[in-house]
């Protein structure tokens, strides 16, 4: 298989980040506008409102969330550097379903010293179909030990 059909990313949805700073603000405006003197509303609402914010900027500067070419993997290191984990390092990639309705099921990348967990948000694609796509990259390295 050539490098151009296995080379592929996985992204948050760009409506997803916007979604965040949008509720960033209803949280920051409605503590400020119920506070009624209080002011540890606006206080928890500015709290709120700053980590939801960071998160959509993160989703904004950083969106893709997984990477696969022919030498491995690419996955996020931190909220903004990313790791590359070559083939030999990836141990097992499996789609872990969950027991909770609102969770949904996960991708998870097992790298020995470090595991990788993806929702459908953060890869914008069912885990099981990302599971799969990156069976059959590892399976079509040009070293022929797929």
């Amino acid at each position: 298989m050539a490098y151009d059909t296995i080379a592929q990313q996985w992204r948050v949805p760009p409506a997803l980040p916007a979604l965040k700073l949008a509720t960033a603000a209803t949280v920051l405006a409605l503590g400020i506008l119920l506070a009624e003197g209080d002011q540890l509303r606006p206080v928890l609402g500015g709290l709120a409102a700053a980590v939801l914010t960071g998160w959509g900027l993160r989703d904004l500067v950083t969106p893709v969330r997984l990477a696969v070419d022919e030498t491995g993997i690419t996955v996020p290191a931190g909220l903004l550097s990313r790791r590359h984990l070559p083939w030999p390092a990836v141990e097992t990639i499996q789609v872990q379903r969950s027991g909770r309705a609102l969770a949904g099921p996960m991708l998870e990348i097992d790298a020995g010293e470090s595991l990788h967990l993806f929702s459908r948000l953060d890869l914008g694609a069912d885990p099981a179909e990302v599971a799969e796509a990156l069976r059959i990259a590892r399976a079509s390295r040009p070293d022929g030990t797929g």
